[in-house]
């Protein structure tokens, strides 16, 4: 496993909710990571963490009034629903414009077998692509002219506005909150490398942070922020102007990951956190098959409509005892969050959000699932992660004060590495690098 530079920031309680809006609602343990492989990423994903910009954050779904939840999709075995099909047969007929429909059916023919395998089949990989600029024989001309692009992750003025309009439209945020520097930071910068991959089946697999880009009419209109990792495509964020809002942007958009993990051999898309108790995340299993990962073992779970079912009462969801009724209490969530409240699709935390005003809580104290215990740590050698320090690199157990601390010692050197490594997995002893250089 290549090197992680990361840097340790604590177990911290959140400001708020970004979903329910309660205040100090909830517990994660945070991490900055200056540079980390696709693959290194994935390991971390699989385990509950995910990104805004180079915060790494794993939430305590234990402690939170809206616990989240880890969830992909087989893309292989996925069959689009009826409300999907339309979404893109919708788009597709605006684009294309009845002009160009007809003129391009009397121009182009198809054969009697064409015609009924379109009228009775859908094929994802085909339609998703049908109104595509380069995808249309000429003449006629389309209504409109569309493209979608795979581009790197860099800030333009043109994705801002795009970014700006979806935040202050869509999520009401207010102008003042709004920032270049915000975008820049969070959906623009990314610690994952970019790497190119060649898979079993011969094909070259495009690794690191991209923007996805949809064009209508020359002008950017959304834009999908994607994490490509060996085994799956993970959506980071996706927005879109307002002047598309009637054509479902948020539905295409996830369609067109999936059709990105078929056609690059991904396997797997991971749509990001899933949030039983966010109306606006129900979405997210209207695709399926899909796997939710349990936070206790860390293993992968069939999302069966019985684990559905029992989220609907439920904060925490004990998925061991999923079939039984030994699951959590109710959340006060369900209880008594406003049907106004406005929900984000996947806020971003901000730095503001893992500062708490007493502090960090030691790790070993809280509820984390999935956590080794600080008696299992206690046996592993941290002495011998690499740190890189402003005169260069050394090891952990060449701290001044390392032999004397131990692990329980809240607060010390020690106990802080040892929080590190249990929150992001011990088989990344050998390939952590603690970052403490400034920039």
């Amino acid at each position: 496993m290549q090197a992680l530079y990361i840097t340790p920031v604590g177990y911290r309680k959140s400001s708020s909710c970004g979903y329910c809006r309660r205040k100090e609602s909830g517990h994660s343990y945070y991490a900055r990571v200056t540079s980390m492989s696709p693959a290194s990423y994935q390991t971390l994903v699989n385990r509950c963490w995910r990104r805004s910009g180079s915060l790494l954050y794993r939430p305590n779904q234990k402690d939170s009034c809206c616990p989240h939840y880890t969830i992909r999709l087989d893309c292989g075995r996925f069959r689009t629903i009826r409300d999907q099909r339309q979404t893109v047969n919708r788009f597709n007929r605006y684009v294309i414009g009845d002009t160009y429909a007809k003129e391009a059916a009397r121009l182009y023919p198809k054969s009697r077998e064409q015609a009924r395998k379109r009228d009775t089949e859908f094929d994802l990989l085909e339609r998703i692509h049908e109104s595509e600029d380069t995808s249309l024989e000429r003449p006629p001309e389309p209504a409109h002219a569309f493209s979608v692009t795979l581009e790197p992750n860099n800030f333009t003025e043109e994705k801002y506005q795009v970014f700006e309009n979806y935040q202050r439209v869509v999520h009401h945020e207010s102008p003042s909150s709004i920032s270049r520097d915000g975008f820049r930071t969070f959906l623009c910068s990314s610690p994952i490398k970019r790497e190119k991959l060649t898979g079993p089946d011969g094909r070259e697999r495009q690794l690191g942070s991209f923007h996805q880009c949809y064009r209508l009419d020359g002008r950017l209109v959304a834009i999908g922020v994607l994490d490509l990792l060996p085994d799956c495509v993970s959506s980071v964020y996706f927005l879109y102007h307002e002047s598309i809002h009637k054509f479902n942007p948020g539905k295409l958009g996830a369609l067109r990951e999936i059709t990105l993990a078929l056609e690059g051999g991904y396997r797997w898309w991971y749509p990001g956190f899933y949030i039983h108790t966010c109306p606006k995340m129900r979405y997210k299993i209207d695709f399926s098959p899909q796997q939710i990962l349990d936070p206790d073992t860390l293993e992968w779970i069939d999302l069966s409509q019985d684990i559905l079912e029992k989220f609907d009462g439920h904060g925490y969801l004990d998925l061991q005892n999923a079939g039984n009724d030994n699951t959590a209490k109710p959340s006060p969530a369900e209880e008594d969050i406003p049907t106004d409240a406005k929900h984000s699709d996947d806020k971003l935390p901000s730095d503001g959000d893992s500062d708490s005003d007493d502090g960090t809580t030691f790790l070993f104290d809280t509820t984390m699932p999935g956590i080794p215990s600080i008696e299992e740590m206690g046996s592993v050698d941290l002495g011998r992660i690499v740190m890189r320090i402003n005169r260069g690199y050394t090891h952990t157990r060449n701290l001044i004060d390392w032999h004397r601390e131990s692990i329980s010692d809240r607060g010390s050197a020690k106990a802080m590495v040892a929080e590190l490594l249990a929150a992001v997995g011990l088989d990344f002893l050998d390939s952590l690098c603690l970052d403490f250089v400034r920039s």
